[in-house]
């Protein structure tokens, strides 16, 4: 299959690309290159035949027409998009432009392209989203998001993906585009880029710096091992049901301070600080505007239509996790000067 990936040097998109050339597939991996962007991601497939890149941006329609024109793609899997809650909170302009307007020209764009092929039954658009867009859940572990939950989003991040995803059931429903849709839960591992909570919290512990804890830490997240994600994207984009939405989750409930407190335990483990537990270092911080207070996915119809589950635990993730940032330590570094990195962002 030739597949084209919006987003393919960010932290999942560039996931979805090396898997998918693992798996034989060739991609187009389209990326604006913007701030949270980087080549080095997918830097161990760059000479590989079957995969191209391509330097452009989706809000631009014109490009957009020409990498369907030049390449031809089978399928189109859109992962790029503005992601970050606090930097939606500092300049929501970029989100909109970004994950609504773009995602809107990517759909003309991919229209235009399969009518005038002749509208082949194979084609899909895999549109890839967040459980942001559903809100915030009770405390009850027996709630979880399902498909069928109502839209509620808190954040302008989660309205603009909420946003997007309402595009792609239109043009699903009234062009008949094949569309698919996906929301996952919190993603981590490698080449997760250092504004996110788990690098975060890994790079300011080896730093010797404060561990950032918003509110009294009680806010509870679905944990999801990016490369099982990766895997869920293929599966569903290879099996799925064309105007179908699936939820993917990695069934993994933590409390933002029990995750930090076990990555401090891992970091003990691994690299010992002199000066005592890295646990030490947690400081509770003002919340977020609008926290949401608690994820969690129900991925019933993944593990019942398509057969997929997690193959990671939340322990095994982690660990891994932790070993790959302390290996790779020239990848992060190179990133710790770019806009807004280690800066506190967010804040109303």
């Amino acid at each position: 299959m030739r597949i084209l990936v919006t987003g393919g040097a960010g932290f999942i998109g560039s996931a979805v690309v090396r898997l998918a050339i693992a798996r034989g597939h060739e991609v187009i991996n389209l990326d604006a290159l913007t701030y949270a962007a980087c080549l080095a991601n997918v830097a161990s497939v760059d000479s590989t035949p079957g995969y191209t890149f391509v330097r452009a941006d989706i809000r631009d329609r014109a490009a957009l027409d020409a990498v369907f024109a030049d390449h031809a793609p089978d399928a189109v899997m859109h992962l790029a998009a503005e992601s970050h809650v606090d930097r939606s909170i500092d300049g929501p302009g970029d989100f909109i432009e970004t994950n609504v307007t773009g995602t809107y020209h990517l759909l003309e764009a991919a229209r235009a392209y399969w009518a005038g092929a002749g509208r082949p039954d194979g084609f899909r658009f895999h549109h890839i989203s967040t459980d942001e867009v559903f809100g915030s859940l009770p405390a009850d572990p027996s709630v979880r998001f399902t498909e069928d939950t109502p839209y509620d989003p808190r954040s302008p991040y989660s309205a603009s993906k909420a946003s997007s995803d309402h595009l792609v059931r239109a043009w699903g429903e009234t062009y008949g585009l094949p569309t698919l849709l996906t929301n996952c839960s919190n993603n981590y591992g490698p080449f997760h880029f250092p504004e996110k909570l788990i690098p975060v919290i890994i790079l300011k512990a080896l730093a010797g710096e404060p561990l950032p804890i918003y509110g009294d830490g009680s806010n509870i997240r679905d944990w999801l091992y990016v490369e099982d994600h990766a895997d869920a994207l293929l599966l569903v984009l290879e099996k799925g049901i064309p105007g179908r939405s699936y939820n993917v989750g990695g069934d993994n409930e933590r409390a933002n301070i029990d995750l930090v407190r076990t990555l401090c335990a891992i970091l003990d483990d691994k690299r010992p600080d002199a000066r005592g537990s890295y646990a030490d270092q947690i400081a509770f911080v003002a919340d977020r505007p609008g926290h949401d207070a608690r994820y969690a996915i129900d991925a019933t119809r993944m593990r019942e239509e398509l057969g997929w589950t997690p193959s990671v635990t939340i322990e095994e993730g982690l660990a891994k996790t932790v070993q790959w940032y302390l290996d790779n330590e020239d990848w992060w570094r190179a990133l710790l000067d770019r806009t807004g990195v280690g800066t506190r962002l967010g804040t109303g």
